[in-house]
């Protein structure tokens, strides 16, 4: 049989490519992450310059707690390990910004459009998965390096890839709770965050759905960060600041919701209005956004009262909350709240589970909660 080509066959491998993962796109954005990229690489070498002057001249607060890591060039991949973390934490706040502000309210006239904002928003998030591995990683190392002054190499390997990689395998500390609840983060990310690279495949509606969920990716991330990090890990003006910085984000937050750039999005609680596709009920979220009004009370009592979950250098630290099983009932609920909205989602498509998606006009730029 003749081979198909010219024209004909190229349209072929264009449909399949739509139909399959971006990664033309995913290439496109890897290289325009490169410059940001760069920068936060500065920004945790600085960071790391930060922390390894404050063991040096006995002002950090983390050798207060652990007094044996006051060696900042034995423990230098501990240092790293924290670099790389706040610097996560700033990228991942940074794109949740831009992300809130593309989906959000604009002013008619500014210079950050629409597009330029999707472009900042993809490339920082990819950043920030580099980032959070990064941060796991040089903890996986520095466990390893720990682990053999004990033991062998193997036992070593494994112990520490449990206790960095497994959810849950972490089983001593403050570490069980906060250390589960970062792998949860970080591996969240990745799915939700490149669901964009498969909109061809799910379609537009349906990446839409999936990638608001990140927010919760933001939100297990700073709970691990106000958890667990040793730089704020007593009350204090510092860790009063990571709450207020919370405080922007459920801003925006509930901004987006209540006025989101989408006109489907809009809460209609009398009248047909606009029909439009959406994947959450009214009742939901009508309920979303009081429990984001209710978030934002709450980070206003605590920074006002100064009652944050701080340790105290004084007295008994309580144990860390919640327990493991209130974690792993989260995610349960976590994942069947996704399942329920990709089925609502196929089911107004009206196309079974599994089934191809026809092929659409481009789908809307990227967007988060």
């Amino acid at each position: 049989m003749a081979e198909v080509s010219g024209p004909r066959a190229s349209s072929g491998r264009r449909k399949a490519e739509r139909r399959g993962f971006d990664w033309a796109g995913l290439r496109a954005d890897l290289r325009g992450a490169i410059p940001d990229a760069s920068l936060a690489l500065v920004i945790t070498l600085l960071i790391y310059w930060l922390l390894y002057v404050r063991v040096e001249n006995g002002t950090s607060a983390t050798t207060q707690i652990m007094p044996m890591l006051a060696d900042a060039d034995k423990y230098w991949m501990y240092w790293m390990c924290q670099a790389f973390g706040w610097s996560a934490m700033l990228w991942a706040y940074v794109t949740v910004i831009f992300g809130l502000l593309r989906s959000g309210p604009r002013p008619a006239q500014g210079r950050l459009s629409a597009a330029r904002l999707e472009r900042w928003h993809r490339t920082t998030s990819l950043t920030t998965i580099g980032l959070m591995f990064m941060h796991a990683l040089f903890f996986f190392t520095d466990q390893l390096r720990a682990n053999q002054e004990s033991w062998s190499f193997g036992r070593s390997l494994w112990t520490a890839f449990v206790d960095v990689w497994v959810p849950g395998g972490y089983a001593t500390g403050t570490g069980r709770v906060a250390i589960f609840i970062g792998l949860l983060a970080f591996y969240l990310a990745i799915p939700l965050g490149l669901a964009y690279y498969l909109r061809h495949r799910t379609g537009p509606r349906m990446w839409l759905a999936l990638h608001r969920f990140v927010i919760v990716v933001y939100i297990l991330s700073a709970w691990h960060t106000i958890l667990y990090s040793s730089q704020a890990w007593y009350d204090g003006p510092f860790r009063t600041l990571l709450w207020a910085l919370q405080l922007p984000i459920a801003g925006l937050l509930l901004l987006r919701l209540l006025v989101p750039a989408r006109p489907a999005e809009r809460l209609r609680l009398r009248g047909t209005g606009r029909p439009g596709r959406v994947a959450l009920p009214v009742s939901a979220r009508l309920a979303g956004r009081i429990a984001v009004v209710a978030a934002f009370v709450g980070m206003v009592a605590v920074i006002a009262s100064g009652v944050d979950g701080g340790r105290s250098a004084h007295a008994h630290s309580t144990p860390p909350w919640p327990e493991k099983w209130v974690i792993w009932a989260g995610l349960l609920a976590f994942t069947v709240a996704i399942v329920a909205v990709v089925h609502r989602l196929r089911i107004k498509d009206g196309r079974p589970a599994g089934a191809a998606v026809p092929e659409e006009r481009p789908a809307a730029p990227a967007e988060t909660p």
